[in-house]
């Protein structure tokens, strides 16, 4: 009789195991938590017959100061038996503006058209119904774009090449390209059936943890400044460097069939000399003219006193972040928290599925309390969903100090389907009173919503890498937030006759980053420009003489920049609050300058019937996790990861354990 109730214990036991895991199946399965990658796939294929696989991609870039002008060149090749019509997933950086494309198939090259976005598509799809081979580019968010290609036969080689211009990014007097090769999963769980619908993009097969393609990478970047670099480097990658002087530099990869596309390519360089400072380029076009200002900021000041200041610290532990990403994470927040000031306050909430807090309020940066923190979070492993805009609710729940500046520091690598959902929260919380900080953790984040993250929240953006950068990275936190350099930013023209700029309001500078303002311009090209502000307790002005530029017809890149920034402008970071209005504008804007934005779309037809029957195969082809990134990430979950659960399954353990220790004793006894 004993025996079979200490049977039925263990098989409780075990039924709570299971039914832990139908739990999480069932629910995977209502909330869609999909993955997106980059990749060709074909659905309901053969195998054996079908193949479409990547053989390579080539990357070349010219940069020119601080603007970057790069050419993707992606070949597949058609190695079954069936006529292939396949959809691409891939990433490109948040500022690019995507101005051509072009599909080469045998020697056949189809330049693409920019189109309304419904009219591309319905042209798209009349020529796989007419079994031509055709192309159709969208933008899925401002920096992942799907590639559908139609009516592929058997033995086509496929080479798709995209054009685009991209303004790179100054800070702390460092310019950095960075050219990103995967798209991280997603999480998006919660999803409706209309979101589902939208967002099919991001359903995709991954391979195996540490498993790379059979595919290479080639990069080569032509850096040319104009005034000397002094310091140029390639952390993520292992390069050859060819210099033609000491403002110019041919930069390669080392061995590129070693480079299996699975981590961001982040080159950095620093220029040197007074030459380096405010600037101000003109573009002559044949309708409209350009101009792009850049200002240097004033030195950073010392404020004689610093205000008490509350962190919010929201640190994702969901499945994406196990292992070197969440321990990245913990020696960053490991960082933040040893350098609070007595008179600060914290708080700690960790989410994944769900959302934990440290405490019901936030608490005063004593060691003990510093030690708490520190010690929950030595506690997490990383497993589950990534549900940030709940974690960011109840952390905004968090009732408020008075006399005390709020700062909320998101930590995660960003692999979630609604940003539109975080960009509106943090927009109708920010006002002014709460400044949000964005921490990208890994080698793919997704800078969109980093970037998004500060945008939206009036504060900045940083992105770690590597475990060993998390002390310095705190270190420039600490700086930003404790010294702004400029603030109450006004921009105004006097006998220039300047328009449509942006951005329309500028934030509190706090990096060492310099204004910059695109707009168009009219009349001769002569005046001034004043940008004003204060530093500290004093008034800043800079002047920019206009007639000091010369104009130009070669810098059509400015062009391409401004309506890249106007659009971006025109969305607040998220197309989920844009009215028909303002979706009218963005699509006159992406006509007008032949680009890609979430309304306009490049097509390209063939306009040879080449598969006459109309009828072709889609099957599957896996893409790479991005380096470091756990299998964990798609799909599934962590045991013991939820606390309620884990502590519930621990607690029957125990007691099974300890009732046998017992029943053994008591038979010894006998």
């Amino acid at each position: 009789m004993k025996r079979r109730k200490w049977l039925c214990l263990v098989l409780l036991v075990c039924m709570f195991a299971e039914c832990r895991f139908a739990v999480h199946a069932e629910t995977e399965e209502k909330d869609k938590d999909v993955t997106l990658a980059p990749y060709f796939f074909i659905q309901d294929g053969d195998p054996s017959v079908d193949s479409f696989p990547l053989k390579g991609t080539e990357v070349e870039t010219n940069i020119n100061g601080t603007i970057a002008e790069t050419y993707v060149t992606q070949t597949y090749e058609n190695e079954g038996e069936r006529p292939l019509s396949a959809s691409y997933v891939f990433p490109a950086s948040t500022k690019v503006s995507v101005h051509g494309m072009t599909m080469q198939i045998g020697d056949q090259k189809i330049t693409a058209v920019i189109k309304e976005k419904e009219e591309a598509k319905a042209d798209f799809e009349e020529a796989k119904t007419e079994g031509k081979s055709a192309s159709l580019l969208e933008e899925k968010r401002s920096n992942v774009f799907t590639m559908d290609v139609a009516n592929i036969m058997p033995g086509d080689t496929v080479s798709i090449e995209l054009h685009y211009t991209e303004l790179l990014e100054t800070s702390e007097g460092t310019c950095q390209f960075v050219f990103p090769t995967v798209v991280g999963p997603r999480y998006g769980g919660g999803m409706d059936e209309a979101e589902a619908e939208e967002g099919s993009w991001i359903e995709s097969p991954y391979l195996p943890e540490g498993v790379s393609p059979d595919s290479a990478y080639d990069i080569t970047v032509s850096l040319s400044t104009g005034v000397p670099i002094s310091d140029l480097v390639c952390k993520t990658h292992e390069t050859d460097v060819e210099w033609k002087k000491n403002s110019e530099a041919r930069i390669t990869l080392k061995d590129a069939e070693d480079f299996a596309g699975d981590r961001d390519y982040i080159l950095e360089y620093q220029m040197t000399g007074e030459e380096v400072g405010s600037g101000l380029i003109l573009y002559e076009g044949e309708e409209e003219n350009y101009f792009l200002l850049t200002v240097q900021p004033p030195k950073r000041y010392e404020p004689d006193e610093i205000l008490p200041r509350e962190y919010l610290f929201v640190l994702d532990v969901s499945g994406s972040m196990n292992g070197y990403p969440l321990d990245t994470a913990k020696g960053l927040i490991r960082n933040m928290v040893g350098g609070l000031r007595s008179t600060d306050c914290f708080n700690l909430f960790l989410f994944s599925d769900i959302v934990s807090e440290m405490s019901l309020e936030s608490v005063e940066a004593t060691e003990d309390n510093m030690q708490c923190a520190l010690d929950l979070i030595d506690q997490q492993e990383g497993g589950g969903g990534t549900e940030l805009a709940l974690a960011l609710k109840d952390a905004l729940q968090t009732p408020a100090k008075k006399g005390v500046s709020r700062n909320v520091v998101v930590i995660t690598d960003g692999y979630i389907w609604d940003e539109d959902e975080v960009f509106e929260l943090i927009k109708d919380t920010s006002g002014g009173e709460t400044s949000f900080f964005s921490f990208g953790i890994g080698s793919s984040v997704n800078r969109s919503l980093m970037e998004g993250i500060a945008g939206a929240g009036m504060g900045e953006a940083f992105v770690v890498t590597e475990e060993e950068e998390a002390e310095a990275t705190a270190e420039r936190f600490r700086t930003y937030i404790e010294a702004p350099l400029l603030t109450d930013i006004q921009v105004s023209f006097d006998g220039f006759d300047a328009y449509e700029v942006g951005p329309s309001n500028l934030p509190t500078l706090f990096a060492q980053k310099p204004v910059v303002l695109l707009g168009k311009w009219r009349g001769e090209p002569e005046g001034s420009i004043y940008v004003r502000g204060k530093t500290g307790a004093e008034d800043y002005e800079e002047r920019v003489q206009v007639s000091d530029a010369v104009p130009s017809e070669d810098k059509e890149a400015i062009r391409y920049l401004w309506a890249r920034k106007k659009v971006e402008e025109l969305t607040s970071y998220g197309f989920a609050s844009v009215d028909d209005q303002t979706k009218e504008e963005i699509t006159t804007i992406g006509l007008s300058h032949s680009m890609l934005t979430p309304y306009t779309s490049f097509v390209a037809v063939l306009d040879t019937v080449r598969n006459p029957q109309g009828e072709s195969a889609e099957v599957d082809q896996p893409s790479p996790l991005p380096r470091g990134v756990s299998g964990l990430s798609v799909g599934g979950y962590l045991v013991g990861t939820e606390p309620e659960e884990a502590m519930l399954f621990g607690m029957m353990v125990l007691i099974l354990a300890a009732g046998l220790l017992n029943r053994r004793k008591r038979k010894r006894s006998l």
